[in-house]
């Protein structure tokens, strides 16, 4: 499948099919997913992009097809490949009765992660002087940004991110796009799904995967 390239791809999928409440939302679907590969899943409402990421994920099964990492199929190397992975889902994840601190804490430590600094990481995300404010009271805009923090201090290559720009302002958005970048410079892979137009990424930069529903 990889040929003569140096590595292997990072994330593959080979025919794939999903098939949702009678509806085959996309069918043998192919594609492969390299270091330095911006993709951005795109289509109508109902087209599957949330499915296909979930699917990449390894959080759903396909109606057929596989999804591979490095060439083994995500069930054969489950441990290695969440190791590699950051997904963030369309809901932002925070815990309302935390502060934002907290919470990027408990996200945080969860993957694994023990030297970091949550002060830090507030600054970076334009919520410093939140410190000590529950969660449930910030705006949906501070949720979405209090999740992203994760993306700060994650060493895995595979982001997968549904609608990461949801309630982020212009500059914000701007901010995750340089961050996306240095990223992909740095040998990872950013997977999205997202209605938002991105100034910051050229065209030689991104891919697009676009979906369209049929019925069965």
């Amino acid at each position: 499948m990889t040929g003569n390239k140096p590595f292997p791809a990072l994330l593959s999928a080979s025919l794939l099919t999903c098939v949702r409440e009678e509806r085959v939302l996309f069918d043998q679907l192919s594609f492969e997913i390299n270091r330095g590969d911006i993709v951005q899943i795109e289509g109508p409402n109902g087209a599957g992009k949330t499915s296909l990421i979930r699917i990449l994920a390894g959080l759903s099964r396909p109606y057929s097809g596989q999804v591979c990492y490095k060439d083994e199929t995500v069930l054969d190397c489950r441990e290695e490949y969440n190791a590699d992975l950051l997904y963030l889902g369309h809901l932002p994840g925070v815990k309302s009765e935390l502060t934002a601190a907290e919470n990027i804490k408990f996200n945080l430590t969860l993957s694994g992660y023990q030297d970091f600094d949550s002060q830090a990481a507030l600054v970076n995300i334009n919520l410093a002087g939140f410190e000590d404010a529950l969660a449930g009271h910030l705006s949906a805009g501070q949720h979405r940004k209090t999740a992203l923090a994760r993306l700060l201090h994650t060493q895995c290559k595979i982001w997968i991110l549904d609608e990461p720009f949801t309630a982020i302002d212009k500059k914000g958005v701007e901010q995750l796009e340089r961050l996306f970048l240095a990223h992909v410079d740095n040998g990872g892979c950013v997977i999205l799904t997202t209605h938002q137009d991105m100034s910051l990424i050229k065209a030689d930069k991104l891919r697009k995967i676009t979906l369209d529903y049929r019925s069965l």
